[in-house]
């Protein structure tokens, strides 16, 4: 059956430029002065924009991954491994955009450009483009939250699985 490459050349594109703003945001952040208080495992604090951006750029690496895998099997002619690829590079990526929920506000233009980069893709999920605009509209960070019991309930309520 063959996959269409000139679309995941073009994907794999987007997320190739999405993933070199995500490490130039994380290579500036990495120079910033960090504290080593207890504000560290606090939602924005910068060990926890740390986790969350270096989170987002390793699950777009690895989706980008998939998709080189995906086009290579193709050209092979190994369609049921490159079938298998592409399942696995539009699964919701691990980490993206979750990590910019650890992230102090604003957002990074280079991390907001790759979040806005990969939503308008139209390669993954209606939940996975819901879950971008939430990042991007979130006045401050929310995870880790303050209160686990709350935020357990919340989601439960909502149905979500973790």
């Amino acid at each position: 059956m063959g996959l269409d490459l000139s679309e995941l050349v073009r994907v794999g594109g987007v997320m190739e430029e999405a993933h070199a703003l995500l490490e130039a945001e994380r290579e500036r952040l990495e120079q910033r002065p960090r504290g080593r208080a207890v504000s560290d495992i606090a939602a924005g604090s910068p060990a926890q924009t740390l986790h969350g951006i270096r989170d987002m750029a390793g699950a777009m690496a690895q989706a980008r991954q998939q998709v080189a895998l995906a086009a290579g099997y193709s050209v092979l002619g190994l369609d049921h491994r490159a079938d298998h690829a592409l399942k696995m590079a539009r699964m919701n990526p691990v980490s993206f955009p979750s990590g910019a929920d650890r992230m102090a506000r604003p957002l990074g233009e280079g991390t907001v450009r790759a979040l806005e980069l990969i939503r308008d893709l139209g390669f993954y999920s209606a939940e996975v483009t819901v879950a971008i605009d939430v990042a991007l509209a979130a006045p401050q960070a929310t995870y880790p939250p303050d209160d686990w019991d709350a935020w357990t309930r919340e989601r439960m309520q909502r149905g979500e699985r973790f």
